[in-house]
């Protein structure tokens, strides 16, 4: 199994100083969130993009892609109502796509909670048409480059669109595309009636990317859930993606978050072989 973790928890450190800590700590992936680097797609050169990789290759590790796609944008919606903003919310995309390639990665979550909330009055099917035209529209280019999206159900409390394993699978059925796949995460996981063990099992045919947390924003671990029934699914089903730690309460310090988490999950794995 892969660890890797979301590093935007190492924000205002240096790049080589994220490589660094989260190669030491044991992970092979780092993840990306966009809004960390220098600036945006637009403005990182052919060189900065081969810095980024080159440094991360230098400690050993993969950059496995991007999450947290349109945070910290303006004018971005995937569900807006203008078809101008559609448009403009596909070529970001496409852009990222290009990033994520040139950085060597392959994945990119699509999150973005605040940029796909549906607007007043708009139904759940309407936001799945306007979902699946920004899509469509980006994935001949984004999968030309080796590159997958993967769509993650979010809570209630944090997106009302997109809340279910089920409800990304009808998107992705919409979408119709080999790579625009689906994200699991525990968090998110949680809220649904189902047991992470069965969805894990129950869309194992679509599932292309895994976030490790907890329901208190925290790493593996560090809350009340038990990994090991999750890890054991993911065994179960043959998942051979990255599973990667993302946490959204940096209060407990980043060194300590990542050594928690990957010291839980590795536990976790000598337990389910004995």
């Amino acid at each position: 199994m892969k660890f890797a973790i979301c590093q935007e928890l190492f924000e205002g450190w240096d790049w080589d100083r994220q490589c660094r800590m989260i190669a030491e700590t044991g992970y092979t992936g780092v993840e990306v969130a966009p809004f960390t680097l220098s600036g945006p797609p637009s403005a990182l050169t052919r060189a900065d993009r081969d810095r980024y990789r080159s440094v991360a290759e230098s400690h050993g590790l993969e950059i496995i892609g991007l999450h947290w796609l349109l945070a910290k944008t303006q004018g971005l919606h995937l569900t807006s109502p203008d078809a101008a903003v559609r448009r403009a919310t596909t070529e970001y995309l496409v852009a990222l796509g290009d990033l994520c390639a040139d950085l060597g990665g392959s994945i990119m979550v699509f999150g973005s909670p605040p940029q796909r909330n549906l607007a007043d009055g708009m139904t759940s099917a309407q936001g799945l048409d306007l979902a699946a035209e920004v899509f469509r529209a980006a994935m001949p280019r984004i999968g030309d480059r080796g590159v997958t999206i993967c769509m993650e159900p979010l809570t209630p409390k944090e997106t009302n669109f997109i809340n279910t394993c089920a409800e990304a699978a009808e998107l992705i059925a919409r979408v119709e595309h080999p790579h625009f796949q689906l994200h699991q995460d525990v968090k998110a996981m949680l809220s649904e009636p189902e047991s992470i063990p069965t969805l894990v099992h129950q869309w194992r045919d679509v599932t292309r990317h895994f976030h490790v947390n907890d329901s208190n924003l925290l790493g593996p671990g560090m809350g009340e859930t038990d990994f090991h029934p999750i890890l054991r699914a993911l065994q179960e089903t043959r998942y051979a993606g990255w599973v990667s730690v993302e946490v959204f309460d940096y209060a407990p310090g980043a060194e300590h978050i990542a050594r928690a988490s990957i010291q839980c999950l590795e536990q976790t794995l000598v337990d389910l072989a004995q």
